[in-house]
């Protein structure tokens, strides 16, 4: 896309928060080097500059035995009412072929040599996009998605979920593949599928990215679901505080003139990742390209959008602020 160089450090804001060579079950593709790799940075940087939508790949959680695995199905498939798709298109209706479904997963897993009984049946994962995405192009996605990260190595089911415009896909996989291999993935796995799973959605034309968060701008971890409704519940009247979250927010709003070291560290990686995109816009704005240029100056407010680093600490004051008008 550009001809000269790129600055040093433009692509810290794009690497993804893990090595994605440690990943067990999914076999990353590394980016290749020189102007075709330049070309997909430069491209993957333009549709996080768009806002593009971030896609989730979530692991929510796994089921212990054939029982707990039939109780599940019945919650992705709505008691029976859906269709799971298996790979090559294979489809499960109605309880009666679930609960077989489970029934023999969990005898093959009794089988497995020097197998404990402690290790799980399935895993549960959630492949999501935010509201307003198309519902049939994403389950068309996440098709895709799971023949290409599973395989016939890993069978699985999944169902789509559209209630209210937010649709999502659940996926059942088990953990024992058919060459005796377990599913057992690492951080660098998930982040492999989100950037299969974002590929496999712009594959289709929906507009899809899978960033890290330092490139956006976010410094803190998403907030965990069963958090965030708990808090929900407490701003709306109808719940108490968390106590572990309201005793860090005031023990925080103590000491406000000390920040931690863990945030401070946070602020200079931001500093450096600003440095690196703003460095880039004005190497961008001296090109000879039009395309360049004008990607130069969306660059630059790009970078001044980007959240401050202190927008954790004002959520922490804020949410202290209510417990004291309560």
């Amino acid at each position: 896309m550009t001809d000269f160089r790129r600055p040093l450090g433009f692509e810290e804001a794009l690497r993804p928060p893990v090595d994605v060579r440690r990943a067990r079950i999914a076999r990353p593709v590394l980016r290749p080097p020189g102007r075709a790799g330049d070309a997909s940075a430069y491209a993957q940087l333009a549709r996080i500059i768009r806002r593009a939508p971030e896609v989730m790949v979530k692991i929510t959680g796994a089921t212990c035995d054939g029982g707990h695995l039939q109780a599940h199905l019945d919650y992705i498939s709505r008691n029976g009412r859906l269709v799971l798709e298996g790979p090559d298109g294979e489809q499960l209706e109605g309880r009666g072929g679930m609960r077989a479904l489970a029934s023999a997963w969990a005898m093959e897993a009794a089988l497995e040599p020097s197998g404990r009984r402690d290790r799980p049946l399935s895993r549960s994962i959630i492949l999501s996009m935010p509201r307003g995405t198309d519902a049939i192009l994403l389950h068309d996605a996440a098709r895709a998605f799971a023949k290409e990260a599973f395989g016939e190595r890993f069978p699985y089911l999944f169902a789509l979920h559209d209630e209210g415009s937010h649709p999502h896909v659940h996926l059942a996989v088990r953990t024992l593949g058919s060459d005796g291999t377990r599913l057992n993935p690492r951080k660098a796995d998930l982040e492999v599928w989100r950037q299969r799973f974002a590929r496999a959605l712009r594959d289709r034309g929906v507009e899809a990215e899978a960033s890290p968060r330092r490139a956006r701008g976010v410094l803190s971890k998403a907030e965990r679901t069963a958090m965030r409704k708990m808090r929900e519940r407490y701003v709306d009247g109808t719940g108490h505080p968390p106590a572990v979250l309201l005793g860090a927010y005031k023990a925080k709003a103590a000491r406000e003139h000390a920040s931690p070291p863990w945030e401070t560290k946070q602020r200079k990686r931001q500093a450096r990742i600003r440095w690196a995109l703003a460095a880039e816009a004005v190497a961008l704005s001296r090109s000879d390209r039009s395309n360049d240029r004008a990607m130069g100056v969306a660059l630059a407010e790009y970078v001044r959008r980007i959240a401050d680093s202190r927008l954790r600490e004002k959520n922490r004051r804020r949410f202290f602020r209510l417990d004291h008008q309560r």
